[in-house]
């Protein structure tokens, strides 16, 4: 079928499922920890401060910043994910998964830079599919800077049917690319380092456009766009100029770090699904008005116990990351009953689906999928 998806809710035909194949380590470095750092100074045992990593120079790299991954829990995560493909597909949703990590690619490198390499599971991070056009977004975490490669067969194919292929930017990502305002207002802890003075290269440019496609609820013609440093602003920037005539762009600031989609979903037109009602505040006029679900607040047994030396990379409001399959149909972790029971007092089937370490890897159902083919256009739900 050709590329088609405008919304959030409409029914859904087309889907990329991501993969953890040969998913072995985080990587400590500025990107990673300024992604993840709300996170991380406040969720995990021992680690109550944030603080600044030095960018290691390519020159006799040890690889003592990279955090190991419990091998029980990728291979947990692999069998979720496999049975988050099969529930789709018995709902009569196609599935396309991109190509596997091979494990023997353990690094990428650029002129300023190198990382180890994770696999391309959060699939909505990096790209931002708008209609008929597949927008490739400019990565925030180093580690991820190619992912989009591993979807190239899967956009291939909607490209000879006729989809738009487009490739926001790339940031060459030195030190001095990265906006670090939010991190010093906005951090539990404290900097345990400075980071006034962030390492010089060669390369240096400035701040520079970093975006993620999770950023964004998409409405139809209308894009809410959650920004919260210099580096999503000019990307937004960018969005505006190339969109301007076929969407509209709203911008928000500081609901979040970086993505919006563990904080508001739009389950169908006049419904959200909220973090809290203090979220309301934060969107566009014309949302204030939709019916907003706030779901009872997560308990503790909803997730597995963990080690002090696992590292959390996500809210306790993670579960709140759902994906809608029709404007009826919403699959939920089946961790979480609570969200699954207030979704059905509101009138949706609400789909068990097991997700257990979604703390560890950074993403729920959403951020897991990223939907190529919806029914429904570009509608104007905000007029």
């Amino acid at each position: 079928m050709n590329l088609n998806s405008f919304d959030e809710w409409s029914p859904l035909k087309e889907v990329v499922v991501g993969s953890a194949e040969n998913y072995t380590s985080h990587e400590r470095e500025l990107s990673f920890d300024l992604f993840f750092h709300d996170n991380i100074t406040q969720d995990n045992v021992g680690r109550s401060e944030w603080y600044y990593p030095r960018l290691t120079s390519t020159a006799g790299r040890s690889g003592a910043d990279r955090q190991p991954i419990k091998q029980r829990y990728v291979d947990e995560l692999n069998e979720d994910l496999e049975l988050l493909a099969k529930t789709l597909e018995g709902l009569g949703v196609t599935v396309h998964r991109p190509m596997p990590l091979d494990a023997a690619t353990a690094q990428v490198r650029t002129p300023a830079w190198e990382a180890s390499v994770v696999p391309p599971l959060n699939v909505r991070d990096n790209t931002l599919i708008l209609g008929d056009e597949i927008i490739e977004t400019p990565p925030m975490i180093r580690s991820r800077y190619f992912e989009t490669q591993f979807l190239t067969p899967v956009f291939a194919r909607y490209f000879e049917a006729g989809a738009r292929w487009t490739v926001m930017p790339r940031p060459l990502m030195t030190d001095a690319s990265f906006d670090l305002s939010y991190a010093r207002t906005a951090t539990a802890g404290g900097p345990t380092e400075p980071i006034e003075n962030p390492r010089p290269s060669p390369y240096d440019v400035g701040l520079e456009m970093m975006f993620d496609g999770a950023q964004c609820l998409r409405l139809g013609r209308d894009l809410v766009v959650n920004i919260s440093t210099a580096n999503h602003a000019l990307a937004c920037d960018w969005l505006e100029r190339h969109l301007a005539g076929r969407f509209r762009i709203h911008r928000v600031h500081r609901l979040s770090d970086s993505h919006i989609d563990s904080m508001v979903l739009a389950l169908r037109p006049g419904t959200l699904l909220v973090r809290s009602t203090a979220v309301l505040d934060k969107l566009p006029e014309a949302l204030r008005s939709w019916d907003a679900i706030v779901p009872p607040a997560p308990r503790a047994n909803n997730f597995p116990q963990y080690d002090d030396d696992d590292l959390i990379l996500t809210s306790p409001f993670i579960d709140l990351n759902v994906l809608s399959v029709s404007p009826d149909t919403v699959l939920v972790n089946e961790a979480c009953p609570e969200l699954a029971h207030e979704l059905e007092r509101h009138g949706f089937t609400a789909v068990p689906v097991r997700h257990r370490h979604r703390r560890l890897f950074g993403g729920g159902f959403h951020c897991f999928t990223l939907d190529t083919v919806r029914e429904g256009g570009a509608e104007d739900y905000l007029a």
